[in-house]
């Protein structure tokens, strides 16, 4: 990640994340954080306000749709969120066109089953693949629990149809 870059932070919750993307991006940058629960989006404002961030922005999103201007970030953060999504299908579906030419979805999670508040990544490889975007790079990530998976959108977004589901279990 570099200064400059528009950055979105998805499931932001108190804004851990969003303090320290908006350092990266300096100035120039500008950094989305959303959340789904309207109290905890508003006292995240509120902590962007009282720590004077003016290049965040923040904002309600739902649980299917991340409601993301298209064509607008170099990179979209789900810090050890992504587990917690009903619909991961529709989700990215509906992310997907909001990413720049290039840009990537950066999503750490533990490597355990979803029902203990995990992702294992060959099934958050299966969903990604199953909506059109590709793996770039993973790496460990043992300091945050798990892993970190990077994924690029390529070709064109499928029609939901066509989307099929992934038949592994949420076991792994």
């Amino acid at each position: 990640m570099k200064p400059g870059m528009t950055v979105a932070d998805i499931g932001a919750g108190e804004g851990y994340y969003t303090i320290r993307l908006a350092q990266r991006v300096g100035p120039r940058g500008r950094v989305l954080a959303e959340d789904i629960f309207p109290e905890v989006r508003d006292a995240l404002a509120e902590r962007v306000a009282r720590e004077r961030l003016q290049s965040v922005s923040v904002r309600l999103g739902a649980p299917a749709d991340p409601k993301l201007p298209e064509a607008s970030f170099d990179r979209v953060f789900m810090v050890h969120m992504y587990h917690e999504i009903a619909q991961p299908y529709e989700f990215l579906w509906r992310m997907r066109p909001a990413l720049k030419p290039g840009g990537l979805v950066i999503v750490v999670d533990a490597n355990r089953p979803t029902q203990q508040h995990g992702t294992p990544p060959a099934l958050l490889a299966c969903e990604f693949r199953a909506v059109g975007y590709e793996l770039a790079f993973t790496d460990e990530m043992p300091s945050a629990g798990g892993y970190l998976a990077a994924f690029r959108a390529v070709g064109a977004r499928p029609e939901p149809g066509a989307i099929k589901p992934c038949r592994l279990t949420s076991g792994g």
